[in-house]
């Protein structure tokens, strides 16, 4: 049988109650999981059958829904919260505590087989600052995400030769380099000769009333609903166009726009005159925005807050310097010459730095970087460092010979696994991570349409798991004694770990970040 998925197994029990409307919910909590772990809640209930009263027939099928991506159920019950069901457990834990499956197909809903993200805060030679960092990092996260799912990526525009992208590196920002806009001289003048010969644009006079670089004014009356004004058109919106309109060509390519909050009007610029001087390229809908909120400089007395260049230390929301973040990790400098000790240090910072732009709500202001507490990168770097000591502790002790292993646990058939699991921690962590993590990768991935949003939840993911993962191994100690007696749960619970691992692995590779094996 496949592996189980939450989408398929709820898509099955909507089904045997003979509704198309969604009336069943996943459970999360340690508190409802102990009594459930899919619920039909009354309100839903009442809402879909007459007294809330489901026929007995559907209720009786249940435990016996099938599918290669279908949870095992055990039971389903009329309870006061509602219809609920439990699922057959040790089973659950066998057919989960495989290897993570490869890519997938795009996700429904992305529906197109290449998307073009287009990242403003590259173009130009002006300085970096907070705000364009947190475009960048959001545009490059997504690329990892989309590439993930089999989807083809091209990152826009190319990193021009005349800038230094040294914080992009120091970042593992994996960003093309190239000639950017300007490598489409005849798009570029076609375009300019296209406005020229439209009716509703008007050329500017170069003197001392126009801004500088202004060409010439467009109006928008024939190309906005509630509004007649005009937009002046800056000579740079030009490149700009040729490129979308050079990597956008295909029907099934989509293109986003990552944009930081205080360029979202100048990019509605671009896409207006876009519009206007390629209507059939620019009319389907697979145009979308992702607008990322304010980045709050936390160092007030600074009089700038541009990024630091090259030689001046790994960067921080208001310029934070290397020496500044080692002290905020608690490590030492790092003029230390233990090359290793350096990265696991540099690696911290960026783990700072991306996970709290990225798990903050895209819309949301970012008001400092955290290193402390559970909701940091820091700490999720930790619990992965934690993982690789608890298996090179176990390797070590099998070449020591302290278990006579007449195979390895964590390559045979989990066939006694599921028996030897049953704690609740460990039902947390496969039900909320294990289960959904393919999942979770698919709809971060996805592309709906404008009015839903783009939903980016790895970081969460991660700060949720290693919250949950830190609980079980403060309270359940994994190596036992040697004894032969207490092998097959010590080799359940390894097994279920190293799926945690892999898990760690697989979503912090969507951020460019190297697990760590020590901290």
């Amino acid at each position: 049988m496949g592996r189980p998925r939450v989408a398929a197994t709820l898509r099955a029990l909507n089904e045997a109650l003979g509704r198309p409307a969604a009336l069943w919910v996943k459970e999360s909590g340690a508190r409802n999981l102990r009594h459930r772990d899919f619920l039909a809640p009354r309100a839903a209930l009442s809402a879909a059958f007459p007294g809330g009263q489901v026929p007995p027939e559907a209720v009786s099928m249940v435990p016996s829904l099938r599918g290669p991506a279908v949870l095992p159920l055990r039971v389903c019950r009329h309870t006061p919260a509602g219809l609920t069901v439990q699922v057959r457990r040790p089973e659950a834990f066998q057919r989960l505590l495989g290897p993570l499956p490869g890519p997938d197909c795009p996700a429904e809903g992305a529906r197109a087989s290449c998307v073009v993200l287009h990242c403003p805060a590259l173009r130009g030679p002006a300085a970096l600052r907070p705000r364009h960092l947190r475009s960048i990092l959001l545009a490059d996260h997504l690329g990892q995400l989309l590439r993930a799912q089999g989807v083809e990526v091209c990152l826009v525009p190319a990193l021009s030769q005349e800038r230094s992208w040294e914080v992009l590196r120091q970042l593992r920002i994996d960003w093309p380099s190239g000639s950017g806009c300007s490598s489409f001289p005849d798009a570029v003048s076609a375009l300019k000769a296209a406005l020229g010969q439209c009716s509703c644009a008007t050329a500017c006079e170069q003197g001392p009333g126009p801004a500088e670089g202004v060409i010439c004014k467009v109006h928008l009356k024939s190309f906005m609903d509630s509004s007649t004004w005009w937009a002046t058109t800056p000579i740079w919106m030009f490149p700009c166009c040729a490129l979308l309109q050079a990597k956008g060509q295909s029907s099934c390519c989509s293109i986003v726009h990552v944009v930081n909050c205080e360029e979202e009007f100048q990019q509605q610029q671009l896409d207006v005159l876009w519009r206007i001087l390629d209507p059939g390229a620019h009319t389907h809908p697979s145009l979308k925005h992702l607008i990322c909120g304010p980045v709050k400089v936390t160092n007030p007395s600074s009089t700038t807050t541009e990024i630091p260049g090259p030689g001046r230390g790994v960067l921080g929301a208001g310029c934070v310097s290397t020496w500044e973040w080692s002290k905020l990790c608690m490590m030492p400098p790092t003029f230390s010459t233990d090359e290793a000790w350096t990265e696991v240090i540099d690696t911290l910072t960026v783990a700072a730095i991306r996970f709290e732009m990225l798990s903050t709500a895209h819309r949301s202001q970012v008001g400092h970087i955290s290193t402390k507490g559970t909701k940091s990168g820091a700490f999720v770097m930790y619990n992965c460092a934690r993982l690789a000591t608890l298996f090179d502790s176990f390797e070590r002790a099998v070449e020591q010979g302290e278990h006579q292993l007449h195979h390895h646990p964590l390559t045979a058939t989990p066939q006694a696994t599921g028996a030897s699991l049953g704690t609740m921690g460990e039902w947390l962590l496969l039900f909320n991570y294990l289960l959904p993590f393919p999942e979770v990768l698919q709809q971060a991935a996805q592309l709906p349409l404008p009015s839903k949003g783009i939903r980016i939840t790895v970081c969460k993911f991660l700060i949720q798991l290693s919250m949950d993962f830190s609980s079980y191994y403060n309270r359940v100690h994994v190596l036992g004694e040697p004894f032969p007696h207490l092998f097959d749960q010590m080799f359940a619970r390894l097994r279920l770990l190293g799926a945690v691992r892999d898990v760690f692995h697989s979503a912090l590779a969507t951020l460019h970040l190297p697990p760590l094996s020590q901290i």
